[in-house]
């Protein structure tokens, strides 16, 4: 594929002997090798400046697209002087694209299949329209299986509840013979829903559907395009199945919010059993709603090893989503919080806040009035099928504040010209460019703030925003399209900070001395690498065909047991204030003792905060391969001391790419 933008050569030849400075031991290496690196045409891996050079061509050539096609001007000289510094700037990880980008820009899904939503982190869809029409009755469910299937996570909302009738198909079968296509999975689940939709607005009987699956490739065969291997047809069999028992149950009745989570969460169960590894939703209802509360009435029993509790059942499904609830200024929290005290769940959504206010140390200016929900980590106003693309910037790899604000620039630039693509959803297409929201995200917030001080952060983030939107104010006029409606966020980061070696997000490591564990599969050819170099390994016990690698990891800083609930809450405030227009996404790590503390938390915070979620501490040794387990001083010197000194490994696969949002979680599924 050949990109209409191109870096020069010999600016390109400085970069093909220098070491990428991954972090976390050769964690950071790892994660890149894994997931970003592409096989090129040649059958050889990309190398991390081979990368990075596909990414900024890539971004460049969808900026000269857009202003040849409007025929606005397209400077050469120019544009490869701002291309060439972006790309050191992204080469030395001042900041770098969301992982969706790293996987994908400069690749044909973009530029030759104009699959636009692959860029994108995260969306939103709304189900209050599913009364409208039938078109509208099944939109939202194929929106959610369309873009998870390209690695996009999704929040709704179930506010549909109780306005479509639902109707068993009484008419004879027709059959359809499902093509072996992302759209052909789309579709026969917008056919399958349609037969139980239709009478609803006709009156008449509908037709069921039968499936024929024999066009779908078997099992263990290689998916092009977007990565790795085809699970068969099985777990498209098994959404058809679950969904017809779903909807047979509510026969002449009206949906419901159960039927609704259980349908999406169905279908991230489906997409993840069908490839992608994980899938990130997350489930917006009323704090007040019963029904809604108890869609999560289960718990892992760790002795028993199963889950008990009210609706056990769900969990084979219901762990797809997060649940969280709709809050404001009036919201009693005593019981919800009583709730989120038992599991972490739910999280809490402030709309009042999102819909008034940009960052909450300016006045109200209710720019974002029409949005209804959030992206599944929280860090992303949506409106009904919005997407959201997260660019992170690491103020603590900055040389000065004036490097700071420079790198602004660029991570600005990557974010806004995400914007100028289409995707196959008109609906998308129509807000997005209308919107053109971004999220300029900070990472590595508490490493900044244990190097320098939580008041010089504050002027970096105070003068950071005002360049941005200086930036924002002169490439919205060379690109003719609107001022982005917001342009700031806090994600909560994950394999991009593994790769820049910064703590993600606006959290703090869990121990001063650890190991960090990561999921690559048996047949990988980076295991005999891996043994050589010296880290340990160990069969995976949740999935047999994976091995588990762990990193020992040394923290500088201060680790999340010496860090109390409130302070974590109030860092969040804080870059809420200073920083973010659009939200924070922060889990707020609490111990045992500190339960009780999060309904006056809530009390508190109501009118300053946006999003917010709680996770009880799990003790070391909770289950089988943790993520992080904390290690002594001695051991993490000894397994430190097994490592190789000269720890370079060598990729011979293609990468996986990034599936859905870029977190902590995400990693180690």
């Amino acid at each position: 594929m050949k990109l209409n933008f191109k870096l020069k050569q010999e600016f390109i030849e400085k970069y093909k002997n220098i070491t990428p400075d991954f972090g976390f031991n050769g964690l950071g290496q790892l994660t890149y090798l894994r997931t970003y690196s592409r096989v090129k045409d040649n059958g050889e891996n990309e190398q991390w400046y081979e990368t990075i050079r596909r990414v900024v061509e890539g971004c460049y050539s969808l900026q000269k697209e857009h202003i040849l096609k409007n025929e606005l001007g397209w400077n050469s000289k120019k544009a490869q002087r701002s291309a060439q510094e972006m790309y050191d700037r992204m080469f030395t990880m001042k900041f770098l694209p969301p992982g969706r980008m790293l996987w994908a820009l400069g690749t044909p899904i973009i530029h030759e299949k104009k699959v636009g939503q692959a860029l994108f982190n995260c969306a939103f869809v709304s189900t209050k329209d599913i009364d409208k029409s039938i078109v509208e009755a099944v939109k939202p469910f194929t929106f959610m299986i369309d873009m998870s299937m390209v690695g996009v996570g999704v929040g709704f909302d179930v506010t549909g509840e109780h306005k479509l009738n639902v109707h068993q198909p009484q008419k004879q079968a027709e059959m359809y013979v499902i093509p072996d296509t992302r759209e052909g999975w789309v579709k026969s689940l917008e056919l399958l829903l349609a037969s139980y939709f239709g009478k609803h607005f006709s009156s008449q009987d509908t037709h069921e559907i039968k499936f024929d699956y024999s066009k779908i490739r078997k099992a263990g065969e290689p998916i092009r395009g977007f990565g790795g291997i085809s699970s068969g047809p099985q777990p498209l069999e098994r959404l058809h199945e679950q969904v017809r028992s779903t909807l047979n149950a509510l026969d002449d009745k009206n949906i419901s919010i159960t039927a609704i989570t259980d349908i999406m969460n169905m279908i991230g169960q489906c997409v993840v059993a069908g490839n992608v590894r994980r899938t990130a939703q997350i489930a917006l209802g009323d704090a007040h709603n019963s029904e809604y509360r108890k869609l999560k009435g289960y718990q892992w029993d760790f002795e028993k090893q199963s889950y008990v509790g009210d609706n056990a059942h769900r969990a084979a499904y219901g762990w797809a989503s997060n649940n969280s609830v709709f809050v404001d200024n009036n919201t009693n929290f005593e019981d919800v919080a009583k709730q989120t005290a038992i599991n972490g769940e739910p999280g809490y959504i402030f709309m009042d806040n999102i819909r008034a206010h940009s960052r909450m140390c300016d006045p109200a200016d209710h720019k974002d009035h029409k949005a209804v929900g959030t992206n599944p980590c929280g860090e992303q106003s949506l409106e009904s099928y919005e997407l959201c693309c997260l660019v992170e910037t690491f103020p603590s790899r900055a040389e000065s504040k004036e490097d700071y604000l420079r790198t602004l620039k660029f991570a600005y630039l990557v974010g806004k010209t995400a914007t100028l693509v289409n995707t196959t959803w008109h609906e998308t297409n129509r807000v997005q460019k209308r919107n053109r929201r971004i999220g300029t995200s900070v990472t590595g917030v508490t490493n900044f703030i244990e190097e320098h001080s939580l008041e010089l952060f504050r002027d970096w983030l105070v003068t950071g925003y005002d360049e941005i939107q200086n930036w924002d104010e002169i490439y919205s006029s060379w690109l003719c399209v609107p001022k982005s409606i917001k342009t700031t966020s806090v994600k909560p980061s994950g394999t991009v900070s593994l790769l820049a070696g910064v703590n993600p997000g606006c959290h703090y490591p869990e121990f001063k001395y650890y190991i960090r564990r990561i999921r690559i599969a048996k047949n990988s050819k980076l295991i005999p690498q891996l043994e050589e170099a010296g880290l340990d390994m160990e069969n995976d016990v949740m999935d047999s065909s994976s091995v588990v690698v762990s990193f020992p990891i040394h923290n500088h800083g201060k680790c999340l047991n010496e860090v109390s609930i409130w302070e974590q809450v109030s860092l969040a405030n804080f870059l809420q204030r200073y920083w973010s227009d659009n939200q924070v996404s922060c889990t707020v790590t609490f111990k045992p003792e500190e339960a009780d503390q999060i309904q006056p938390i809530l009390e508190f915070f109501k009118y300053t905060l946006k999003s917010i979620s709680f996770l009880p501490k799990l003790e070391t040794g909770a289950y089988a391969q943790m993520p992080y387990e904390a290690i002594t001083k001695e051991k993490y010197e000894q397994m430190k001391a097994k490592m190789s000194t000269d720890f370079n490994l060598q990729a011979h696969e293609d990468g996986k790419g990034e599936k859905f949002c870029n977190n902590d979680t995400c990693v180690m599924e």
